[in-house]
């Protein structure tokens, strides 16, 4: 009796740790699933898609430009999104990526402004806790949404700090002028729609970008690709090089804005059409000035038709 007895105990006890493990095991892929989705849906939500599979595909393309930009965009998202959470944001605007996208788009600006350093790397992290902060005061608020307006702030303030105290963590531009280019639309539209995330020298990004939007909504990918054509024209007229209009530099800002107000209406199309064009002007009027415009087109000309 005490051998069948002692056999029984074996099992059970075996039986026991089975199902400790299977379910320590699938407590840690629900943990890891529901991470995917957050940083999914923070990168997608640079382009305004609420979707980690969006998120996802327009990670695959940065990584095709540059892994070192999936790094940094990557380990934005995580900064911000943790101060988010540390910060008693709502975890709701958490979940759905709402503070993330902000600090994305700083992770990349870190790696596109800055030399990869120890300094540069810990003003990714402040910058993109920052950006954090700087969208909750957005959120405190119902005048104006945020946009990027925290990673333009941000940005804006990273790169004062690095000019005016440690200007050898700056990249130096070595940028050759060719004036002899011809426009060429699709290349001008795969680098305008890849610009919004800095991703400006291969087209498989902004195509991986645009599935990205079109696996999420079908009208958003029309939107897109009429906000990144429509600027060449008006770039064309206002004396814009081919060059420039070629790398995207006019299409990136017109592709956010089409998205934030086109709609099903012809109403809602034409507003978006009329805010894409003044986010052309203003880029230019900034490159004109030799400013670092980032988004900042996009949110001037977003809210100045919302306060119409």
């Amino acid at each position: 009796e005490t051998a069948p007895s002692l056999n029984i105990a074996i099992f059970n006890r075996r039986l026991y740790f089975c199902h400790h493990f299977i379910s320590q095991s699938f407590i840690q892929m629900v943990f890891i699933h529901n991470l995917l989705l957050i940083l999914g849906r923070g990168i997608g939500q640079v382009m305004f898609q609420n979707n980690a599979l969006s998120g996802l595909l327009m990670l695959t393309g940065i990584f095709l430009n540059s892994w070192q930009m999936g790094i940094l965009a990557v380990c934005g998202n995580i900064v911000s999104t943790l101060t988010a959470y540390f910060s008693g944001c709502e975890h709701n605007d958490i979940r759905e990526g709402l503070y993330g996208f902000n600090g994305t788009l700083v992770g990349i600006a870190s790696g596109v402004f800055m030399k990869l350093l120890v300094g540069s790397l810990i003003l990714l992290v402040i910058t993109s806790a920052f950006s954090t902060w700087i969208a909750y005061l957005f959120s405190r608020q119902r005048l104006l949404p945020g946009f990027t307006a925290p990673f333009i702030l941000a940005v804006w303030g990273m790169l004062g700090v690095c000019t005016w105290f440690i200007p050898d963590l700056l990249l130096v531009s070595d940028t050759i002028t060719d004036t002899t280019q011809n426009i060429d639309y699709f290349q001008a539209l795969c680098l305008g729609i890849g610009q919004v995330m800095f991703q400006g020298n291969t087209i498989l990004s902004g195509l991986f970008f645009l599935v990205g939007i079109l696996v999420n909504s079908f009208p958003n990918s029309l939107y897109t690709i009429l906000g990144t054509l429509l600027p060449i024209p008006v770039a064309f007229v206002l004396g814009i090089d081919a060059e420039n209009i070629n790398a995207g530099l006019m299409g990136y800002n017109g592709v956010l804005c089409a998205i934030a107000l086109g709609g099903a209406d012809w109403k809602s199309c034409i507003w978006a059409m009329g805010t894409v064009i003044l986010s052309t002007i203003l880029q230019i009027i900034g490159m004109k000035l030799g400013m670092t415009t980032l988004t900042a087109p996009f949110v001037v000309s977003v809210w100045s038709v919302m306060m119409i």
